[in-house]
């Protein structure tokens, strides 16, 4: 990518988005194309089209999506699959007509088998059902490989899909109703060690910051009291969903971010083609190839918080997938390599949180 290419980074404002972003103005990059969703809702095709068309960009980082842990999953799994193919759709297409030079889709690796040999080779794709709790998302970022792949094939696009593992960093999502497994464990148990400690100036900075079912720092101590404990939230325990055995990936978003730059800057799909006449599995996993029980996480951020109170697990809340370990030997091949460790990335994010508890998200 020439550094004055126009460059177009959808869903600048996330987890994703915003890493690479950061990563874009770290290596030089100058021209760069951001909206916010307000400003363009990419579910809505004549705008999108009408975005594409004004501002013609180069490049394209669709890091865009409707995402959430396993609870927001599984209770709208009807927009996390309208909405992230409405985006895809719109994006891709749009990209094609006008002439984009190269598209990096990220996905997720949750578009693998419930039951894929572990780790998780790219060839797993398709092969068996998927899990139940999160498969109207996985089938969304199937439908984007498949079409970044047709494309390619059809049209002779450049369009390369990446799956990140699960990803924590700067600007994640704390919210407890949709947030993921590792910043709701780190809000969770950095309120129950402030109710233990009788940290109510904190307690209400954080609700302040990030308000729960409209639950601000504003309202009574009954109240948020409630409220917390409806979430496993106590002053000597803190309750966390399923049984704390399944094995985890983590990569810090920052590394997310400097891997897909990489790829953009080096990887082409030409370069991902299999011989033959069927092209399958041309997306690349994005992971570190190590993995965490989440029992074991949690305690880890625990000590880390210094809450002193009890942890438990909630039995009869859904684990998902015993194991979900990428495979990363295609990455690897390719010439990059992660470095952060989990116990320095989770002592990153849980600083970057109390840093940032006088602040709204995103702002």
């Amino acid at each position: 990518m020439d550094k004055e290419a126009k460059i177009y980074v959808a869903g600048h404002r996330g987890l994703v988005g915003s890493a690479i972003l950061r990563n874009l103005h770290s290596k030089a990059y100058t021209n760069l194309l951001l909206r916010t969703h307000a400003e363009l809702d990419l579910t809505h095709q004549s705008s999108v089209n009408r975005f594409f068309a004004d501002e013609r960009p180069d490049y394209v980082f669709l890091s865009a999506a409707y995402v959430g842990g396993i609870m927001a999953n599984h209770t709208y799994r009807a927009n996390f699959i309208y909405i992230n193919l409405m985006i895809q759709n719109n994006v891709v297409h749009a990209a094609y007509t006008q002439g984009v030079k190269k598209l990096l889709f990220l996905g997720s690796t949750c578009i693998y088998p419930r039951e894929a040999p572990q780790p998780m080779r790219e060839e797993s794709l398709l092969t068996s059902p998927l899990e139940y709790t999160n498969e109207p998302y996985a089938i969304a970022k199937i439908a984007g490989i498949k079409m970044c792949e047709s494309y390619n094939l059809q049209y002779g696009t450049n369009y390369i899909a990446v799956m990140p593992t699960n990803l924590y960093g700067p600007n994640d999502n704390f919210d407890l109703e949709t947030s993921h497994v590792l910043p709701a464990m780190i809000r969770k148990i950095h309120l129950g060690n402030c109710l233990h400690r009788q940290d109510w100036d904190l307690i209400r900075r954080d609700l302040n910051a990030r308000p729960v079912e409209g639950c601000s720092g504003e309202a009574s101590a009954e109240e948020i009291l409630a409220l917390l404990d409806k979430y496993g939230i106590r002053n000597d325990e803190v309750t966390l969903w399923g049984t704390g055995k399944p094995m985890r990936e983590f990569l810090w978003s920052e590394e997310m971010a400097d891997a897909s730059v990489f790829i953009m800057e080096n990887v082409n799909f030409a370069d991902l083609k299999p011989p033959g006449n069927e092209v399958r599995n041309t997306h690349i996993n994005i992971g570190t190839g190590t993995e965490i029980a989440i029992r074991e996480l949690a305690e880890r951020i625990r000590e880390m918080v210094g809450f002193r109170g009890k942890l438990s697990f909630d039995t009869s809340k859904p684990d998902g997938p015993l194991r979900k370990l990428t495979d990363v030997n295609k990455l690897h091949e390719l010439g990059w390599h992660h470095t952060i460790k989990i116990n320095e990335g989770i002592e990153r994010l849980y600083k970057w949180y109390i840093n940032n508890l006088n602040k709204t998200p995103n702002e």
